[in-house]
């Protein structure tokens, strides 16, 4: 399917949205909402066909036709069904007033009292419109000119007629039942042209047909044609006249039509019926009035599913007006007509022949087909429910297909059809079946037509949300900041709340993240070994943050998110990936003091990064030392280090005396997650922090007190640091106490006992 279909598409649905509460524009014959895609198919099939490149298949070719026509047919039925019809005249009045009332006004009096009439005939204009191109004979420069030439010939020599050869050259000569016929070349000219007669009639061209019989020097059979025609003589109708004069020019002509059309129609029916006649004869005479006893030979000439409609909606048509019109009494232009029946028995005849009407079509879901797609083909299937007025059986039946996985979506025909139903669904407003807007939606994501998404998901009504927010939840990976950011722009420029969008999209992604990610228990990580490279899940959690730091609205929920991801990464000991996050969040987060638990938990995780960069900073600034260095230089350099190990110790030591992550008594999820956080990263603070003013005793011999001065703070009860060193997978006590030994004796280096001297000095 062309790509630029789906976004002509969606410009169709985005302008008739606009005027959903405007029935007139969305029933409109050129700009509404059906006649706009079946021009876009249209279109489409245009350009595949002129283009010599198209890698289009004539099987979608055919696909696209019928849905195309499909368009035109409900915009043909839904006008009549969406709209109050107007008020008419019942054909018994007309006659009451005017017994001398034209068949053609009775017939249109007819036609506007039965609602399922008037919808047939409106199916047989479509069918008609949607027909194949008549086929054209060739040209012919005289009547029968072959056999009238072998004739004049054989009168001028006295040769005697040709056998076989007919012997006069009137419309008859072949029916007379001495066998004789034309010659060949007249012959195969007569054929072909009863064919080309008939493919006219197929479309309702009659006009056509009658000026193709007077090119080919048969007037009699445009005659014929024309008979067809219902009797209509305006000067005597009660009809309602414009006031522009052209209704006096048109009386002045006098009648049109067929006054004794009860004739002509009972003489076409015995031409049908009979078999001396070429085949090609009887069909055109069977299809110009069509009728259940000449059904079969109409029927023989029936290659395509529409013709078999055709044929069955003519029939249908042509039996209800002639029944009526007997009903009524005929008239003065019908003879020997029964007596008008009561209301009470049209009314139940009514119903009766509805009941068999409908019946009659119900067949066509499954007749033989020679040539084009079967009778169950989907849009086969989809114009008959369209006439028989089952659309929502129709919708269901399609919703429950995909439901049961009954459609393959790599066939090539399913995104035309699911793009079809969606279409039909959001046309017809019905909201039940969710299910195919769905299935579009993943249409569109496999197409990469991303940015149609959020219009077509807010029209899943109370899914919309979850929808939409379920495709966002799909990109993953595969869109940056940036397009994350456009996505809930279009949600919002399609009416969907884009709060709700961000949260649930953000939510559906943390969930799936967690659902891959190993559980947060087990051994304690370590986090002074080399960081592994995030995996991809890894980063859609981190990721998923981004849904909700958009608005401001959603800050809340971005501060819940937040605690709840951290805890995880700093859990797993990816310090990295924690950090960040906390630099992704915006600002005003910091800002957030309600609920305070929250709040404090997100100050602390700030509060723990800005302590690890500055001892990361201590590392940097130790690397920077050189054995050669000036005095200035040294000096600066000192200066620098020194400051920043101050900073650090102020920072770490305000950590370790506060309640930093300290979980309640619930003993709940985050309890136990807080604890395992505090069992990892206290004890790195305290040696990490113990090294550093070890390793820089050198460069200034306080630190060495400080260090050791650590020590009262670790076992001051009152912070009960030591209980964070009792895990059994974690930095254990012992070996914080082994340090805290090497710089008491480090004490000792400069001479002396007393290990107090140090911290007494």
């Amino acid at each position: 399917m062309s790509e630029s279909l789906y976004s002509s598409c969606a410009e169709v649905l985005s302008v008739c949205q606009a005027a959903k509460d405007d029935l007139a524009a969305l029933l409109d014959p050129n700009t509404g909402f059906a006649p706009r895609l079946r021009q876009l198919c249209r279109d489409q099939i245009t350009e595949a066909e002129n283009s010599a490149s198209s890698d289009v298949s004539q099987e979608e070719l055919d696909v696209l036709r019928m849905e195309a026509n499909t368009w035109g047919l409900l915009q043909a039925v839904m006008s009549a069904r969406k709209t109050e019809p107007e008020p008419h005249v019942h054909p018994r009045t007309l006659l009451a007033k005017n017994p001398y009332t034209p068949t053609s006004t009775l017939a249109q009096a007819i036609m506007y009292l039965s609602v399922l009439l008037t919808e047939l005939v409106v199916v047989r204009e479509w069918l008609h419109e949607t027909a194949p191109q008549p086929q054209h004979p060739e040209a012919t420069t005289g009547y029968w000119k072959f056999t009238k030439h072998n004739v004049m010939q054989a009168l001028r020599t006295g040769s005697g007629i040709r056998e076989g050869l007919v012997k006069e050259l009137d419309p008859d000569a072949m029916n007379r039942g001495d066998g004789r016929s034309l010659a060949a070349d007249d012959a195969g000219f007569e054929k072909s042209l009863a064919q080309a007669l008939y493919s006219f009639v197929r479309a309702g061209r009659l006009d056509e047909a009658v000026e193709l019989c007077r090119k080919a020097h048969q007037p009699w059979r445009a005659a014929s044609i024309r008979g067809s025609l219902l009797f209509q003589w305006r000067a005597i109708a009660n009809e309602q006249r414009d006031d522009d004069g052209i209704d006096d020019a048109e009386d002045a002509e006098g009648w049109q039509g067929n006054p004794r059309r009860k004739l002509w129609k009972s003489t076409c029916a015995r031409a049908a019926l009979n078999p001396n006649l070429p085949d090609p004869e009887r069909i055109l005479y069977a299809a110009l009035a069509p009728c259940p006893q000449t059904f079969s030979v109409l029927k023989s000439a029936c290659r395509t599913w529409e013709d078999h409609l055709w044929a069955q909606i003519s029939i249908l048509c042509e039996e209800k007006q002639t029944a009526d019109m007997i009903k009524l009494g005929g008239g003065f232009w019908d003879e020997n007509m029964p007596s008008p029946p009561s209301q009470e028995e049209d009314s139940a005849e009514e119903e009766e022949w509805e009941k068999e009407a409908t019946s009659t079509l119900e067949t066509l879901g499954s007749v033989h087909v020679e040539d084009g797609p079967t009778a169950d083909h989907a849009f086969h299937v989809s114009q008959l429910a369209i006439i028989l007025d089952r659309t929502s059986s129709l919708l269901e039946t399609f919703a429950g297909g995909l439901r049961d996985g009954n459609f393959d979506p790599g066939s090539s025909e399913y995104p035309t059809m699911t793009r079809f139903f969606a279409h039909l669904c959001l046309y017809l407003r019905n909201d039940r079946h969710s299910i195919i807007l769905e299935a579009y939606l993943q249409v569109l994501e496999a197409a990469g037509q991303r940015e149609l998404i959020a219009m077509y998901a807010g029209a899943l009504g109370d899914n919309a949300v979850e929808r939409y927010a379920m495709f966002l939840t799909s990109l993953e990976l595969t869109a940056d900041i940036n397009e994350r950011r456009l996505a809930l722009t279009r949600a919002r420029e399609h009416g969907l709340d884009v709060h709700k969008v961000a949260v649930v999209t953000a939510e559906r992604t943390i969930d799936r993240a967690f659902e891959l990610l190993p559980q947060m228990k087990g051994p304690l990580p370590s986090v002074i070994a080399l960081q592994a490279t995030p995996s991809d899940i890894e980063l859609l959690l981190l990721r998923s943050i981004e849904w909700t730091t958009f608005e401001d609205g959603t800050h809340d929920t971005a501060l819940e998110q937040a605690t709840v991801i951290l805890r995880y990464f700093l859990g797993a000991g990816r310090v990295s990936l924690a950090k960040n996050l906390v630099e992704m969040l915006p600002r005003e987060l910091a800002s957030i003091d309600q609920p305070e638990e929250r709040a404090t938990e997100y100050l602390h995780y700030r509060q723990f990064f800005t302590i690890w960069d500055s001892l990361d900073r201590v590392v940097e600034c130790q690397s920077l030392e050189v054995s050669i260095m000036n005095r200035d230089t040294r000096a600066a350099w000192l200066s620098d280090h020194k400051g920043l190990i101050d900073q650090a110790y102020d920072a770490v030591v305000k950590l370790l005396t506060s309640d930093w992550m300290m979980p309640d008594e619930t003993g709940d999820r985050r309890s136990r997650e807080l604890t395992r956080i505090r069992q990892i990263y206290i004890p790195e603070l305290i040696l990490r922090l113990h090294v550093m003013l070890y390793a820089s005793r050198e460069h200034a011999p306080e630190n060495l007190k400080r260090a050791l001065e650590l020590a009262n703070i670790v076992a001051d009860s009152r912070y009960k640091l030591y209980d964070d060193f009792l895990h059994i997978d974690g930095r254990r006590l012992g070996e914080y106490l082994n340090a805290v030994r090497r710089a008491t004796i480090a004490g000792l280096e400069g001479g002396g006992s007393d290990p107090f001297k140090v911290i007494l000095s």
